[in-house]
């Protein structure tokens, strides 16, 4: 299979079918964890304040693809531009997973929904690449190539995985093709800091990773530092869209941070749509702010400045900044999670647990979202 077969590089990734195949595969096992349908104002909203750069734009005419558990295509608040099954088992959102990626990222305004995601008005691309926790680097490297080729504007994956040839070439193949991609930066056990690894596709040159930050714009203790993190986003105590067109709060973890900056990247795009990729990245890093040490990159992304800001030199390389000493209080504790509280079950703790020993072993591809402390979340 094309998808098994990549070691003569991205060109082999070319002969991935552009539309899901009619005979589905036998069902899987798919009961997401139980929504919620009441929610309330999310602090990361608030924080960043996105709605006030929607008079100016809110994404319009940019296409953003999410490469991840699928969607619920149901829900009122989510609309997919397009949707490529990879796993030929239909069009549900096992995990749940991918359906609050999405959110975070495009959900729609409701007047009766104090929730909305940062670009409203994007084009959505969905690509369901697992039913479970983990995944395929293969399959995810054919989603990249695939989406390059569809000529999406900004390309969100909030999976981790080792260093693999071909997916480097994925990522080299859509930086070329003028792509901004985010990635998550990855999680760790907070009591194994020392050890942690950078994570793949975050930690490969010019794409943009995030680590998470709590309310207090600082870096929390379980996002990597490892990973070469551009700038921070909300990553703690998370709501978004969920399942069964509802909703669901309590989240954490860096794949919750990366959607938020591929928010901003589309916004960008939207209102200068002249940048290059490398040009994007630089406008949000130059324009975050907060940076307080190592695994903090340029700070707290800031849509507001990052839209408005008028920037003496657009043109201008994206230069590495020399990591700043490590501030006492730069690091915000996780708080336990509420047991009570709806988990998420692409939690991917186990893949956090084993740290850079079971990514080194490669070929799982791992979503970041983590709930109930480093306990894994039910399976799918």
């Amino acid at each position: 299979m094309v998808g098994r077969v990549l070691l003569a590089g991205v060109v082999a990734l070319f002969a991935v079918p552009l539309v899901p195949a009619t005979a589905l595969a036998e069902p899987v096992k798919c009961n997401p964890e139980r929504g919620v349908y009441t929610v309330s104002e999310p602090w990361a909203q608030l924080r960043l304040d996105y709605k006030s750069v929607w008079p100016i734009t809110r994404g319009e005419r940019v296409t953003v693809a999410v490469i991840d558990s699928g969607i619920d295509p149901t829900h009122p608040q989510l609309r997919p531009y397009r949707f490529y099954d990879k796993t030929n088992t239909g069009t549900r959102d096992c995990v749940g997973h991918g359906t609050a990626v999405a959110g975070i990222i495009a959900a729609r305004p409701d007047a009766r929904v104090p929730f909305a995601g940062v670009a409203p008005g994007v084009r959505l691309v969905v690509f369901k690449q697992t039913n479970e926790p983990t995944g395929d680097p293969n399959v995810l490297a054919e989603c990249i190539v695939q989406a390059a080729d569809l000529g999406v504007d900004v390309i969100n994956i909030s999976m981790q995985t080792g260093n693999h040839p071909y997916l480097k070439n994925a990522i080299d193949y859509a930086l070329a093709k003028d792509v901004v991609v985010v990635a998550a930066a990855g999680n760790i056990d907070p009591s194994k800091e020392r050890n942690a690894q950078p994570i793949y596709p975050g930690s490969y040159p010019g794409v943009l990773a995030v680590g998470a930050a709590g309310p207090d714009g600082k870096r929390a203790d379980t996002s990597n530092n490892a990973t070469p993190v551009g700038v921070l986003a909300p990553g703690t105590d998370i709501t978004s869209t969920w399942t069964g067109k509802a909703y669901v709060n309590g989240q954490q973890g860096t794949s919750f941070a990366a959607p938020y900056v591929a928010g901003v990247a589309a916004l960008i795009r939207a209102r200068y749509p002249k940048l290059s990729q490398e040009q994007v990245r630089w406008r949000i890093e130059t324009t975050a702010d907060g940076r307080s040490g190592k695994g903090t990159g340029a700070g707290m992304v800031n849509p507001k400045l990052a839209v408005n800001a008028i920037l003496p030199a657009e043109n201008a390389p994206v230069v590495a900044q020399p990591e700043l000493p490590l501030d006492a209080n730069a690091i915000s504790r996780v708080p336990q999670p509420d047991k009570k509280a709806i988990s998420v079950s692409s939690a991917v703790a186990v893949a956090a647990l084993a740290g850079a020993g079971l990514v080194a072993v490669g070929g799982v591809v791992m979503p970041l979202g983590r709930k109930r402390g480093w306990r894994a979340g039910r399976n799918s």
